[in-house]
């Protein structure tokens, strides 16, 4: 029986460093990607995907702004789901492609998926998630005086618009991704971390914030009862001290300890920090549950427990 693999794609997998934004760029970098990802899926794993979207869902809203004055600029749930489409979009073409020229059964398929939130989260009121591109102190200053954004230094890499990233409490699209893969199909789905929604009535309505994606990952892998969450990142593996000379790689390491590494403040909350907090949720919360920090070009390595850092109850 295959085992199931929660895979969250990094911006890596998507955009390659400050390469150019173009959707030809990207379809090229994520083609790279999804040649690495079927082989998760020949080696006889299932496979279920989610995807960041901080660089394009922050490009959508500045192209939504540049057009204010010819056509009503959407809200920035429907850009987060306008993201998903493409980005989804992309990976279907590339790892299609691949799944088929390795002669494998079924296709991916994008969802366009909400994920529940609570209004009253605190993130509300402290945002902390990056979007759209870097800018410099001087830039950031004009664009929060202009437009009332909160702009914060991004883990050394310059300056950055930041929104709400509450906690995803649920995938509202839960049973469609079951059936997808019951069917044999790689979901891909909470894109970006999903679209954020709350309880009204019946139904639910999209509000502005951005979950992270391996938050979303996390719940999701969880919810589907998978073995093995993956995320993947720009390191081989998590550090201690990082950047420093005594800068120090994880291999295996228990949930436990990695919890006492993260309460010490050696994961920075803008880059590794949510990865470690992801992994640890979903290992903590399950019996028999393993989660990989690694990089693109060691995924499959780390599914068979032989790079990155390996995290487990």
């Amino acid at each position: 029986m295959s085992e199931l693999v929660v895979v969250a794609l990094g911006g890596n997998a998507l955009q390659q460093g400050k390469g150019p934004a173009d959707a030809e760029s990207q379809l090229r970098v994520v083609r790279q990607t999804a040649a690495l990802l079927v082989e998760i899926v020949k080696a006889g794993n299932q496979l279920a995907i989610v995807h960041g979207n901080g660089p394009q869902v922050g490009r959508i809203v500045l192209q939504n702004e540049a057009a204010a004055d010819i056509t009503p600029p959407m809200p920035f749930d429907v850009c987060g789901a306008m993201s998903q489409g493409m980005i989804g979009y992309h990976i279907q073409q590339a790892l299609g492609e691949c799944m088929a020229e390795a002669g494998l059964s079924g296709q991916p398929v994008t969802l366009v998926s909400q994920v529940l939130v609570d209004a009253s989260d605190p993130a509300f009121t402290k945002p902390t998630k990056p979007i759209g591109p870097f800018y410099t102190q001087e830039e950031a200053e004009k664009i929060a005086q202009e437009k009332g954004y909160t702009m914060k230094e991004d883990a050394g890499r310059g300056w950055r618009r930041v929104v709400a990233s509450p906690l995803p409490l649920a995938i509202v699209e839960l049973p469609q991704v079951k059936t997808l893969l019951n069917a044999g199909f790689v979901p891909i789905a909470a894109g970006g971390g999903g679209i954020p929604v709350t309880r009204q009535g019946k139904g639910y309505s999209g509000i502005a914030a951005v979950i992270d994606k391996d938050l979303a990952a996390w719940r999701m892998a969880a919810s589907l009862g998978a073995k093995t969450l993956l995320i993947l990142t720009e390191v081989e593996q998590a550090c201690l001290y990082y950047g420093r000379p005594e800068q120090q790689a994880l291999g295996v390491v228990s949930a436990e300890q990695m919890r006492t590494y993260m309460e010490e403040g050696h994961f920075a909350a803008g880059s590794m920090g949510p990865k470690v907090d992801a992994a640890l949720r979903f290992v903590e919360t399950g019996a028999g549950r393993t989660a990989v920090i690694t990089s693109l070009d060691k995924a499959v390595e780390g599914v068979k427990g032989r790079a990155g850092t390996i995290i487990k109850s």
